[in-house]
């Protein structure tokens, strides 16, 4: 679907497709457990969180140098344009990377060179936010943090990802009061699979002002109050919680029921090369799962727009909220 919209959910590792995955193994002789993509492909299949992270972060092998992402980063933009995208905030999670000796300098620099020619060749703005993964220490994110200060002109704000249950966000207060006093946005994955009082806690210690997925939500009358009352945006990934289970089929999802509640909602892809899908599909898939009409398509692009951080650009937002307006079905 190629209504204009943001993408603010995108985790840029979650990108690699089995062909680029190939291509850059042998690039770089990185012996994969698979023998065509077609194999890897099939391996595309999860029955939880977890199982998606184990393969996630062992096809991470491929990525070594700046070229690597820099490829990465160029490819997911072409799809991206490809459907509509107009502005892209991009997750990356670099002690994934640091933790099998490729530093964080290659990583920012080599997804930067494709950012930094994105407007030019696929017209779609971009920001990068740095994630840290809440299965590691409150001291790791604390150590990537520092490591990151000679890149923060490249880096926007940051975010909190990884496996969630039994990894509150109040786990890493400290991290995120760093983070701000060194100018930095914030958002945090919370309520995918962890509880409502996830999102509390991502609200109220780490001083989110976004919540990644809030899927859960609607299980706290209160927190949906205090959602809709100070306007924070929730990045839901519809194809992602069904593919990691979170929900069973598509047509259950609660996003109708979010909308009429009156939250702020976006629609984004997370890892589409392992969930079935880019943005612009996911738009089609709710389209037709939910029976979501045309006017209830352009608010969620609006949306997108509204909770995107072009808060310095205000003409910018102004510009892409023009261009949903105008959208001819």
């Amino acid at each position: 679907m190629h209504l204009p919209k943001a993408e603010l959910h995108l985790h840029i590792e979650g990108t690699l497709e089995p062909e680029l995955a190939f291509e850059l193994a042998a690039r770089n002789a990185v012996v994969l457990p698979y023998s065509t993509t077609e194999e890897l492909r099939r391996a595309y299949l999860f029955d939880d969180l977890q199982s998606f992270l184990d393969l996630y972060y062992a096809l991470m092998a491929v990525l070594c140098t700046e070229d690597d992402f820099d490829r990465l980063a160029d490819a997911y933009l072409a799809r991206a344009a490809a459907q509509g995208v107009r502005h892209a905030e991009i997750f990356f999670d670099p002690q994934a990377h640091t933790a099998r000796g490729v530093g964080i300098g290659t990583v920012v620099e080599g997804l930067s060179r494709a950012l930094d020619r994105s407007e030019e060749r696929h017209g779609i703005s971009t920001q990068l936010i740095m994630c840290f993964l809440r299965d590691q220490s409150a001291e790791s994110a604390l150590e990537t943090l520092d490591a990151a200060k000679p890149y923060l002109h490249r880096i926007s704000a940051v975010g909190l990802d990884s496996a969630e249950v039994g990894h509150p966000p109040s786990k890493f207060r400290e991290v995120y009061e760093a983070a701000e006093a060194l100018g930095l946005r914030k958002v945090a994955h919370a309520g995918e699979e962890g509880p409502p009082a996830y999102i509390w806690e991502a609200l109220d210690i780490l001083g989110v002002e976004r919540v990644d997925h809030g899927l859960r939500a609607m299980e706290d009358p209160a927190l949906v109050e205090r959602l809709v009352r100070d306007r924070v945006p929730l990045t839901l990934c519809p194809l992602s919680n069904v593919r990691l289970r979170a929900i069973d089929i598509l047509e259950q999802h609660p996003l109708r029921d979010m909308m009429e509640a009156g939250l702020l909602v976006t629609v984004n892809s997370d890892d589409p090369a392992y969930f079935g899908g880019y943005v612009g599909d996911t738009f089609y898939a709710v389209h037709e799962a939910l029976g979501l009409g045309q006017e209830q398509l352009r608010e969620l692009a609006r949306n997108s727009f509204l909770a995107a951080f072009l808060d310095h650009d205000e003409e910018r937002r102004a510009a892409y909220l023009a261009e949903v307006d105008a959208y001819v079905f």
